[in-house]
């Protein structure tokens, strides 16, 4: 199988990336109503621990809506997939440690953290729309991390709206946003 159609497989299985990004961007929207309306304590615990599931929950989604939950086994992009999905969790001490300094920058530095995990997706998509989507965050953590070091909340609710419209743009704009 050459690379263009193995992405092309990626695409079609993962609906363009937008079940995971809906996911993970309801994920983030809860954590940050959660860290408002609750406690930050609350808020970082629903996002680590939810986020564990976001694949699970992700794959669930795929087979409620009638589509398999994942690439066939023996597929490629497997391993690719497999790896870049253990750099989130392998990051959580760099998180911890960051939040740890300082409670407010905990949203930046997770939003780092999944922002360069997205890098990856690039190719694994065949998709130049994820390096727009890491560009998003990884510059937002910068600068809410600099510029807004003394609040706790407002990474988690651009990067909720930013995963939620970016789901909502790649699989009901495909012929917009081909490369």
């Amino acid at each position: 199988m050459d690379i263009k159609s193995a992405q092309q497989d990626v695409r079609s299985t993962f609906l363009r990336g937008s079940i995971g990004q809906t996911v993970s961007g309801l994920i983030w929207l809860v954590s940050a109503i959660l860290g408002i309306w609750v406690s930050e304590r609350f808020a970082i615990l629903v996002l680590v621990l939810a986020g564990m599931f976001i694949f699970p929950l992700t794959q669930l989604t795929l087979r409620l809506l009638g589509r398999p939950g994942g690439l066939p086994n023996g597929h490629p992009m497997n391993a690719l997939a497999m790896q870049v999905a253990f750099i989130v969790p392998l990051s959580l001490p760099v998180i911890g440690a960051a939040s740890l300094y300082n409670i407010n920058w905990f949203y930046p530095a997770f939003m780092l953290i999944v922002g360069v995990h997205y890098m990856p997706f690039i190719f694994l998509y065949g998709m130049w729309e994820f390096g727009a989507l890491a560009a998003l965050l990884i510059g937002g953590s910068v600068a809410f991390g600099m510029l807004l070091s003394d609040s706790f909340i407002t990474g988690g609710w651009f990067t909720a709206i930013v995963l939620l419209l970016f789901a909502v743009l790649v699989q009901f704009t495909p012929r917009l946003m081909k490369k």
